[in-house]
């Protein structure tokens, strides 16, 4: 029989969506021998992954074989027995949609998610959302935020999806792209891609007065055409990262401004956090570095094993 090839669009447990190289869709399930390999993650098949799969009598698909991918995005699995989830694969772009008010996006909750795409050499884009609702303390905030992360050599944009503000510019910086589009319940993600193409008509989500977070409107990563030549994969809202693949050692690569400045360290295995002739915490102290950025690598260096993924195999 022969195989189709196509890339999977949505996930939902037992059941992927699947669009082939012809441009239909097919609803197709997992043969079994992929659920009895030794996969170290909830789910062995994610959304953008390419596969090969046949049809059925009855028109619906087996999935037969997943391709090597070029790179994933994982978080923390809420299933303790797995040590991760693949939110998305083969991705050219990372987005991750940041508000500084309403609700808070830590700078945390930022950095682990830069330090995770980094490691994957995946290209980001932060875009900092709502900005036609913040006063003046959130646009100084906001202000300190795009000059720390555009001098660490990040992109960044100030987005309103309400207002249509820099909607046309981001649309732009993700022509002929597979995107990975994630951020906080309550961010805007949703919006910002009805905003970029209303014909999709995403649900979107009010925030809870109680405790101003978004409420789930996205409840599994799922794929979208946002334009003939836009592949775009919106997460559930994501709370937190824990780390893949890293050694402690090789933490710093991926905060460039301290990456850069290690050549300079006195010693060549300095890990910058109380050794003598440290030219990043002398940086520190100079203010050349932000603090919450040398926090967010403290917070991240002394993460317990159980909190930092390692040498995964996919």
């Amino acid at each position: 029989m022969d195989l189709i090839k196509g890339i999977v669009y949505r996930s939902t447990g037992s059941w992927y969506t699947v669009k082939s190289d012809q441009g239909k869709f097919f609803e197709a399930r997992i043969k079994g021998k992929f659920r009895n390999k030794d996969i170290k993650t909830t789910n062995p098949i994610a959304v953008g992954d390419l596969v090969s799969f046949s049809i059925k009598e009855d028109g619906k698909g087996w999935i037969e074989e997943i391709h090597p991918r070029k790179n994933y995005m994982i978080r923390k699995s809420v299933n303790l027995s797995k040590e991760a989830h693949i939110i998305g694969s083969n991705i050219d772009l990372c987005v991750l949609v940041v508000t500084v008010s309403n609700p808070v996006t830590s700078t945390g909750f930022i950095d682990r998610f830069t330090v995770t795409a980094g490691a994957y050499d995946i290209p980001i884009l932060l875009v900092f959302n709502k900005l036609d609702i913040y006063g003046l303390e959130d646009k100084q905030l906001l202000e300190e935020y795009i000059a720390v992360y555009e001098k660490a050599g990040y992109d960044c944009l100030v987005t309103s999806a309400a207002k249509n503000i820099a909607v046309d510019k981001l649309k732009n910086k993700l022509e002929s792209k597979t995107v990975l589009f994630s951020g906080h319940s309550g961010a805007g993600k949703s919006s910002l891609i009805n905003a970029m193409n209303p014909s999709l008509d995403l649900p979107t989500g009010e925030l809870s007065e109680a405790h101003l977070k978004g409420k789930h409107t996205t409840t599994f990563a799922e794929m979208f055409d946002l334009s003939s030549t836009i592949r775009l994969i919106d997460t559930p809202g994501i709370k937190g990262f824990g780390l893949i693949d890293l050694e402690k050692h090789e933490l710093a690569q991926f905060f460039p401004e301290m990456f850069a400045l290690s050549s300079n360290c006195k010693f060549n295995n300095c890990v910058h956090i109380n050794e003598p002739g440290c030219a990043v915490l002398e940086a520190l102290n100079n203010g050349e570095i932000a603090d919450f950025r040398y926090q967010s690598y403290f917070s991240m260096y002394n993460d317990d094993t159980q909190e930092t993924y390692r040498a995964l195999n996919y």
